[in-house]
């Protein structure tokens, strides 16, 4: 089930992305964006399963709305250099434990939003493609066998990194943590079997990043136990997986799509500060 946040007459709201013929729980529906439509739902889709959702009856053509930011989250946890191969691109080796760092709730934006570089604080601002967890309770020090309870679901992401203050500092809370440096949507895909999915990063239509999710040196169950064991995670959280290699810089006037198969495709403009 796609679970999407939008906004449609001013008013911000949660629906389910399918065909029209197709029922809240009957999967995708039609592939083509253009057939898609959201069902809105009463509230918000957090705590019921699949089945307790409650829709309006209310129904819109996908492209009368306005994609949001699947979740506004808590937090955003994120994990470094879970691919052999990005660690290396960085030149280091793949940590042997999860690599564990934050990005600020202020950096989410929704597919189509803008990214803006902070031009003149840095010189490079790379994209960084990954496939993101999200939360569906409030969790902590999560056993292996009860990971699937605590994941609602599953979106495209883009940990957008200004990759020189990231060499300078020496830590990376300012080179992850400007304003919209964190891209999330289309929507939260609930019922993907993520551990082995494409994840593939385009920017202006060339293929810059592809990887099978299989190759993460820290699988999804390794890593909600490992974050969850440090830390409280609320509904609607999020957990980045690490991104592959062929991270690279992005200009103004550059558009960069995060695809993620079972999901969709994230895209975002770039620009520079007005």
């Amino acid at each position: 089930m796609r679970i999407a946040r939008f906004s449609v007459d001013d008013e911000v709201r949660y629906g389910v992305v399918d065909s029209p013929g197709a029922g809240a729980a009957n999967g995708h529906g039609a592939d083509r964006l253009a057939d898609l439509t959201v069902a809105e739902i009463a509230g918000h889709p957090f705590g019921p399963s699949a089945a307790d959702l409650k829709l309006t009856g209310a129904r819109y053509p996908l492209d009368d709305v306005r994609l949001l930011a699947p979740v506004l989250p808590s937090k955003v946890v994120a994990i470094g250099k879970n691919y052999a191969d990005h660690a290396r691109e960085t030149g280091s080796e793949p940590p042997p434990e999860p690599l564990i760092f934050l990005k600020p709730s202020t950096a989410v934006i929704g597919p189509g939003d803008p990214i803006v570089r902070p031009a003149q604080l840095s010189k490079r601002v790379d994209f960084e493609g990954e496939l993101a967890v999200v939360f569906g309770r409030l969790c902590r020090d999560v056993p292996a066998a009860r990971v699937p309870e605590v994941i609602f679901g599953y979106t495209c992401a883009n940990d957008v990194t200004a990759r020189d203050l990231q060499a300078s500092d020496g830590q990376w809370a300012r080179a992850k943590g400007f304003d919209t440096f964190c891209p999330l949507g289309p929507w939260i895909e609930t019922s993907l079997d993520a551990g082995d999915v494409e994840l593939t990063t385009t920017v202006n239509g060339e293929v810059k990043q592809q990887a099978s999710t299989s190759l993460l040196m820290h699988d999804i169950v390794t890593l909600v136990c490992y974050v969850t064991a440090v830390m409280t995670m609320l509904p609607g959280d999020v957990l980045l997986t690490g991104t592959p290699a062929g991270i690279g810089p992005l200009v103004a006037g550059d558009s960069v799509s995060v695809h993620v198969d079972g999901i969709g495709t994230l895209t975002n403009p770039v620009v520079d500060p007005r």
